[in-house]
């Protein structure tokens, strides 16, 4: 008689099988768990403040509401004062001319540094070191210093103009002509911004690979077509990191031109960060004072997303 035995279960194959179903969830549940406190950082501290500027343009939100905890919403009220106020139209117009005249300004000079710096010479690193001082400096006490620099009656700059005939008797009224306050704080802040432009630039300057150049050399190319063929594409990525980070420090500046000219002379230098700041810390309104914050996040998301997408396509292009 015959006795049939049956295979044994392939009890070890299955729970290898079942092994390595479970380890990619093993592996993305710990890859979240690295991600989480980050993520939880950016909820708490972004994206809550974000959240409640938003609600807070739609309330009537006042001192009051700090101890009564009402806050009503009145609905557009607050968007449609704020877009109707002369002083926002002239500060947005404002916001404007100070943001581009202070790239143009900052990335202009700041490449031209770092182009210069990148051919080695002695004493080149003392004096970027050197230039790294206005960086280094607490804005605030660079737009002090300035003032006293550009005051009309007393500054360094209009003593040396008029000793070189350069000024009138009276001196040029650098901060206090509606007419001249806003190109006076441009120059400042440009002033401020040219060492960060240097540094990142000079940094992707380095990154270039010198056989590049060597071999425009020797193809004849000049100083210009090189800069232009070579310098520039390899310097695209670098270039959107520089200027989209000075857009997004300068649109939204304060600080310099509160202890600059503190908006005026007759409104000449009001931004939206300073409409922000006397909506909600002067006139107490901080539903309106909201609505300007939130026009201020817009332009700068807007700007960083059509600068990025418009670069990711260049460098499609390019591939």
């Amino acid at each position: 008689m015959t006795t049939i035995t049956s295979p044994a279960p392939a009890t070890g194959g299955a729970a290898r099988k079942s092994a390595a179903g479970r380890a990619p969830l093993r592996r993305g549940l710990l890859r979240w768990l690295f991600v989480a406190p980050a993520l939880a950082y950016m909820a708490l501290f972004f994206g809550y403040p974000l959240v409640r500027n938003i609600v807070m343009s739609f309330q009537h939100y006042t001192p009051k509401t700090y101890f009564t905890g009402e806050a009503p919403f009145n609905g557009l009220d607050n968007w449609r004062a704020v877009f109707a106020n002369e002083l926002f139209t002239d500060a947005l117009w404002h916001t404007a001319l100070f943001t581009v005249g202070s790239l143009l300004g900052q990335f202009t000079v700041g490449l031209a540094l770092a182009v210069f710096f990148s051919r080695r010479f002695r004493l080149s690193g003392f004096v970027r070191a050197i230039l790294l001082l206005p960086w280094l400096v607490p804005m605030v006490v660079s737009a002090v210093v300035w003032r006293r620099i550009l005051d009309q009656d007393h500054g360094m700059l209009n003593t040396a103009l008029h000793a070189v005939g350069l000024a009138p008797q009276d001196g040029v009224p650098w901060l206090s002509s509606p007419g001249v306050a806003l190109l006076s704080a441009v120059l400042v802040n440009i002033w401020i911004g040219i060492p960060f432009n240097m540094v990142i630039l000079y940094g992707g300057l380095q990154e270039i690979p010198r056989d590049l150049y060597e071999a425009a050399s020797l193809d004849g190319s000049g100083p210009w077509r090189t800069f232009r063929s070579i310098t520039l594409p390899m310097l695209r990525p670098v270039i959107t990191v520089v200027l989209v980070l000075g857009f997004m420090s300068t649109v939204k500046i304060l600080d310099l031109i509160l202890a600059l000219t503190s908006g005026g002379p007759a409104d000449a230098t009001q931004t939206l960060g300073t409409v922000t700041y006397q909506l909600s810390f002067l006139q107490l309104d901080f539903g309106q004072g909201a609505v300007v914050g939130n026009v201020l996040i817009l332009i700068s998301a807007v700007f960083a997303v059509l600068y990025l997408r418009a670069n990711r396509a260049d460098f499609g292009k390019g591939k």
